[in-house]
């Protein structure tokens, strides 16, 4: 049987890591035009006014500064909000939104967002920022006048020129920027205002994008587009690789009530509620608050950064002088108790966003996933950390409760185990007499189970109830969020989150391997398996050969997979298998005592007078009553 424990649980591990393989395509390189002081120009066909003939315009930012131009009639102004400007003499200024939760700083150049700091979530004592660069300045947000293959091909570029700044309040800020388009008789100019709204205690703010043409401009068509926003080139926090276990990302959307995972650089047919780039511990989820847009999630390549997730949402062109569309974005913990709270109305926004369902982003896209199982080791989990405020001894903990509640169903398997070894000569008698006619010694196998009164599954079913709380207690420490961060020994296990290190050698690598640090923790755990599988081993397998590969490869083999995962993960597998050995002795001997109880009583040796002969001297036997 043990054989069978050890095969089933390598088997998961390995479909656990194999299931998060990366899928990187790289698209080619991008044909960058000329951006001047002013802004960028863009090629796009314009709906043309009815009876006209079709042309092609070009869309070109003017001055800040709305200007009145005799040619078209005056531009639709921002509506006045009472407030000044912050800054209308066309340089680059920022504005900064602080709540309790995050530090948003916004720039003009764009009115793009280049810093979503979450204050309550380090990353190597640094607030983790939702936006995160690589050598190009950080912008996120950005609006771009084409579709996505333009943009994503280089031949249209986000829009960065200066905008006029009003700060509408603490937590509201809109930028606004007066655009031409065509020349001539046919030229119009048209404002492009992005107004943002935040609130204290939210990670989720609105985005209003309006783009108005008054009487000077009747539609907005660019290559099928009325535009295009883009978010990228990724989420934070800075890591080194999408390694799937430390770090990862996924595509995920919301459709007719149920959550997707998308493949990158691919179509999405169906229009989704929301769709969201998903990292281990952050996400971003996009809701946009209109009935038709084209989503696109992009990994497409980007100097300084080890990976880039980018999402681009378009706008189908409006035959219509104004445009008016507004977007609910998410950047924070992907935590479901955070989620849960646009579910159950216990947030700040109205309309509610109960029916999007937004803690589907945080459901974990593991194998053999059991939600109810690990939310209630999660509890409990957190009511030992309450107790005890150490996630490591809470660990620990967690290992011993769960193994103590589990110790009668690992006696039963050993004690079936040892019937097993007991009854395996008259087996193979059997099989050896009846090997050649399968069904007549099938028969009589069942038979002298029945005779015996042993079931051969009885070995089997304690362990196969335990493999789904194994998988339960991976995907826990692998993946909750509060170990994050959380120390268990200072000096050396800082963040069971994370691999432990006791050297660092970096920038020098190991060849092959590519390690940077020696770690303890998997010495460790190869000793601890080791160690196991001496003290579980059965005397008939000593003698196998493919149980001794299993016995010394298997751990080796293991060292080398495990020895990049979080260290809490490490923790909780080396206690497990100190605490299998410690029960696998207690169980040891009360077998033994069993099998010494159920002996019968020896005879008696007495020696003989003459040669000193010892001859058995059996007990007296009974006289029958008369």
């Amino acid at each position: 049987m043990e054989k069978r424990t050890i095969l089933a649980v390598v088997l998961s591990v390995v479909v656990i890591i194999g299931f998060y393989l990366v899928q990187a395509m790289y698209t080619a390189s991008k044909e960058m035009e000329t951006l001047d002081q002013q802004g960028t120009v863009v090629t796009a066909p314009v709906q043309p006014a009815e009876g006209s003939a079709p042309q092609t315009a070009t869309v070109q930012e003017t001055a800040p500064v709305v200007q009145q131009q005799p040619a078209a009639p005056p531009p639709v102004l921002v509506q006045d909000t009472g407030v000044n400007p912050i800054n209308d003499t066309g340089k680059t200024t920022t504005v900064v939104v602080d709540t309790n939760l995050i530090h948003v700083t916004l720039s003009s150049a764009g009115g793009d967002i280049i810093s979503y700091e979450l204050k309550e979530h380090l990353d190597k004592g640094q607030p983790v920022d939702m936006i995160l660069a690589g050598n190009a300045p950080p912008h996120a947000f950005s609006i771009g006048f084409g579709s996505r293959e333009d943009i994503l091909a280089g031949r249209v570029q986000p829009v960065t020129a200066n905008f006029e700044v009003r700060q509408v309040s603490d937590y509201s800020v809109e930028f606004a920027r007066n655009f031409s388009i065509g020349s001539g008789d046919s030229a119009g100019i048209f404002t492009l205002i992005k107004r943002y709204d935040f609130k204290p205690n939210e990670y989720l703010f609105q985005l209003t994008v309006t783009l108005d043409g008054g009487h000077s401009v009747g539609s907005f068509d660019f290559n099928g587009n009325g535009y295009t926003l883009i978010y990228g080139p990724q989420i934070g926090p800075n890591f080194v690789k999408l390694d799937q276990r430390a770090e990862y990302r996924q595509y995920l959307t919301f459709t007719k009530n149920k959550v997707k995972q998308e493949k990158v650089n691919t179509q999405i047919k169906d229009v989704p509620s929301w769709a969201a780039i998903i990292g281990k511990y952050f996400t971003l989820i996009a809701i946009p608050n209109m009935n038709q847009f084209d989503v696109f999630f992009s990994d497409q390549r980007e100097e300084g950064i080890p990976s880039a997730s980018r999402l681009l949402i378009s706008r189908p062109s409006v035959n219509s002088s104004r445009i008016e569309d507004q977007y609910y974005f998410y950047l924070g913990p992907k935590k479901p108790e955070i989620l849960d709270t646009y579910y159950n109305g216990k947030n700040n926004f109205t309309p509610p966003l109960s029916g999007y369902q937004l803690s589907g982003a945080a459901k974990t896209q593991a194998f053999f996933s059991i939600p109810p199982l690990e939310n209630l080791l999660k509890f409990i989990l957190m009511a030992l950390y309450k107790v005890v405020p150490n996630y490591g001894v809470a660990i620990i903990l967690l290992t011993i409760l769960v193994k103590l509640l589990l110790f009668p169903l690992t006696r039963k398997s050993s004690e079936s185990t040892m019937r097993m070894q007991a009854l395996s000569p008259k087996i193979k008698e059997i099989q050896d007499k009846y090997k050649d006619n399968k069904q007549k010694m099938n028969m009589e196998m069942a038979d002298f189970y029945k005779k015996e009164g042993y079931n051969p599954l009885s070995g089997c079913l304690p362990m196969l109830i335990q493999l789904p709380i194994f998988f339960a207690m991976y995907n826990l420490f692998n993946n909750h969020f509060d170990l994050r961060g959380a120390m268990f020994i200072p000096g050396w296990i800082p963040d069971l989150a994370l691999p432990e290190s006791v050297f660092n050698f970096a920038p020098y690598q190991i060849p092959i391997v590519g390690w940077s640090d020696i770690r303890l923790l998997p010495f460790l755990y190869v000793a601890s398996q080791l160690l196991y599988g001496k003290v579980t081993q059965t005397p008939d397998q000593k003698g196998n050969s493919q149980m001794k590969l299993m016995l010394y490869a298997m751990p080796l083999i293991f060292f080398f997979i495990l020895y990049d995962v979080p260290s809490g993960l490490l923790l909780y597998w080396i206690m497990s298998n100190v605490l299998t050995m410690a029960q696998q002795m207690i169980i040891n001997k009360y077998i033994a005592q069993k099998k010494a109880a159920l002996k019968e009583p020896e005879p008696v040796i007495a020696p003989t007078r003459n040669s000193g002969a010892r001859t058995p001297v059996l007990p007296p036997k009974k006289r029958k009553k008369k």
